[in-house]
């Protein structure tokens, strides 16, 4: 693939509508007509909207319309092929862009995103977490895998299917470190997943000069569901405070494996209490907002967690954002 590559990502809610159908099927089939190369949905666990509705899966009666997020690579031309039919689909939703690829001369913290297939394997083992394994080994932060529920790999669309093996549908790893280890481990990520698809992006732990210029940021606040805060996990803790601070919106997903900083990689097992599970929890908002956002999130996130913000792209022919974007619901 080119190495000009642009990341699309739709937030909105999973039961939402466009027209007679869902708009996550919707969105997906636009991805698979335009041939877009890799794309996945990932359903949150936890999240609300421009209009502070909480959904979260820790509550039965608040589980209807969980959160879902979006998220297609492909070339510049390809990605703005689709921006429209996504804007159209997500409503109230949000619509993100951002560059794919690294700059010239790149800060020191990236992120690297691996897209791959559920049933992937290396020497026997599942691709994400042999992949952990490697990046640890070469002194990265901290992994995150997540599960897709869809997606497109390779121009077809791959979906998740009750008794189904399922093998193709895509699912999405994460990680952020210093960026010579990153590079460092890309050969043998390439080695070991021929057919992953990866991106680089720069980020920072804070808003600063480096960011400026967008109108729109992207805090991530990554930690685990066993970290807690006054005996509830942390991640919880986070949303309910974005919520009360006046963030326009939040959205946490659950990852199946990963890792931080010298801890083994880890994931659900058997007979273990608790749940040792990523989970990641994305803000987008303007500058102003995404100062508060990250202090909120800074005062639980000092012994546990790690915190990033990226600058987003300007959309193509839209005018520029209100005072308060909206969010995934």
């Amino acid at each position: 693939m080119s190495t000009d590559l642009v990341r699309l990502t739709v937030y909105l809610g999973e039961r939402k509508r466009a027209g007679s159908r869902f708009a996550v099927d919707a969105l997906l089939d636009r991805f698979e007509r335009n041939a877009i190369a890799t794309s996945i949905v990932l359903r949150g666990m936890a999240g609300f909207g421009h209009k502070h509705h909480l959904r979260t899966d820790a509550s039965l009666s608040l589980s209807e319309d969980l959160p879902a997020v979006a998220i297609a690579v492909d070339i510049r031309a390809r990605i703005d092929a689709v921006v429209d039919d996504a804007l159209a689909i997500a409503g109230d939703g949000l619509v993100t862009l951002e560059q794919a690829t690294l700059p010239a001369d790149p800060p020191p913290t990236v992120k690297l995103s691996v897209h791959l297939g559920r049933q992937d394997r290396v020497d026997g083992r599942p691709a994400f977490v042999a992949l952990c394994e490697l990046l640890q080994q070469h002194g990265v932060g901290g992994a995150s895998a997540l599960l897709g529920v869809d997606g497109t790999v390779g121009g077809t669309r791959e979906r998740a299917r009750f008794l189904a093996g399922n093998a193709a549908v895509p699912m999405l790893l994460v990680a952020v470190g210093a960026g010579d280890r990153i590079a460092a481990a890309r050969p043998a990520i390439a080695a070991a997943v021929p057919a992953a698809v990866c991106t680089e992006q720069p980020v920072w732990d804070e808003l600063d000069a480096s960011t400026a210029g967008a109108d729109r940021h992207r805090l991530t606040v990554y930690t685990a569901e066993s970290q807690l805060h006054a005996g509830r996990p942390i991640h919880r803790a986070v949303l309910r405070e974005l919520r009360r601070s006046g963030a326009s919106g939040a959205t946490t997903l659950r990852g199946v494996w990963g890792f931080h900083g010298e801890h083994p990689p880890h994931g659900d097992r058997l007979f273990t209490l608790g749940r040792h599970v990523p989970a990641v929890t994305v803000v987008v908002d303007t500058p102003d907002r995404i100062v508060t956002a990250r202090a909120v999130v800074g005062r639980f996130t000092a012994e546990h967690g790690l915190v990033t913000v990226e600058p987003l792209l300007r959309l193509p022919r839209t005018p520029a954002p209100a005072a308060r974007p909206r969010a995934a619901r």
